[in-house]
This record gives structure tokens, C-alpha cells and sequence, in this order.
């Protein structure tokens, strides 16, 4: 069980670098300022919860967190070979957040499965942290996303009740 939890930190260590990288290359393509602010913050929060995993991550192959983060960017890996299709087919940062959304939805997911099935308490709680992290990240997408969509703000829905 012990090679197959530390395979699992490993591969959560990778998702986190995958999210990192999509953000940061978002941001790039991001001309709403709000929208490439909220992808450059998401950037830096992916980095620490691959920062959570590696502080329980056991193995030797990976010395230096920084050193690994900060390798070449995959535009094949997951989340950035979503993006690379948008980037294609004319960049919106509408089309970047509903990726994002949608990735955020299943790593939560992912991460709540993985932690339920796990027995090590340390190892839970990281996983259990990151999974409201990561619920933290859709909501704010969310929200950024019906700004960009001139939808109505949750804050302003008491407002459209009331009248």
C-alpha cells in the first residue's frame, strides 16, 4: 500500500504542476485584467498545494519542488492540452474558465475518492485540504466567470428577489 499511496502524492504533486501550468499560460492569453489577476492568483495556489503533497511525498525523485515546478510546460498534459485547443481555435477567457471549471469539478472530486480511501491521517488531511481548496478555486472562477459574462453577481441576487 505504501508504494501505491507515495505513487499517488507523486501523481497529485504532477496535477498541481499541470493546473500551475495552465494557469500561467491563461494569464498570458488573458486581456480582461480581473480575469488574468484571478488565473496568475490561481497559478500561485496551485503551486502551494503541490507544496502540500511534497511535504508528504516520500520518494527520492523529486529533490527540489521549485526545481520540478519550474520544468518545461507539458501543452500535452490535461490541463494544458484543453487549453491548446482554445488557444487554436481563438482564445476567449470565457472558454478558459469553463475549462477551468470543469477540471476544478473533477480534481475536487478526485481528491475527496482518493482521500476517502485513504488510511494515513497526514496523508487524508492533505488531500482533504487541498479538496476545499480546490472547491474554493471553481467558486471563485464562478464568480469571475459571470462577472465576464455580465451575469448577475451573487452578491446582487437579494436585490433582483426583493423587487
Amino acid at each position: 500500500m505504501f508504494a501505491d499511496l507515495q505513487q499517488a502524492i507523486k501523481n497529485s504533486i504532477q496535477t498541481e504542476k499541470n493546473a500551475m501550468d495552465f494557469y500561467l499560460a491563461g494569464s498570458r492569453f488573458m486581456q480582461d485584467q480581473a480575469a488574468k489577476q484571478t488565473f496568475e492568483l490561481l497559478a500561485r495556489e496551485e503551486r502551494e498545494h503541490a507544496g502540500h503533497f511534497y511535504k508528504i511525498y516520500k520518494g527520492g525523485d523529486i529533490p527540489s519542488l521549485d526545481a520540478f515546478l519550474d520544468t518545461p510546460v507539458d501543452m500535452g498534459a490535461g490541463w494544458l492540452a484543453s487549453l491548446a485547443k482554445v488557444i487554436d481555435a481563438g482564445f476567449t477567457e470565457k472558454d478558459a474558465m469553463e475549462i477551468a471549471m470543469e477540471k476544478e469539478s473533477r480534481l475536487e472530486e478526485t481528491l475527496r475518492e482518493t482521500a476517502a480511501k485513504i488510511e494515513d491521517l497526514e496523508v487524508k488531511a492533505v488531500y482533504e485540504l487541498n479538496a476545499r481548496e480546490t472547491h474554493n478555486h471553481y467558486v471563485m472562477i464562478e464568480s469571475e466567470y459571470a462577472r465576464i459574462m455580465r451575469m448577475v453577481h451573487e452578491t446582487d441576487i437579494d436585490t433582483f428577489v426583493r423587487e
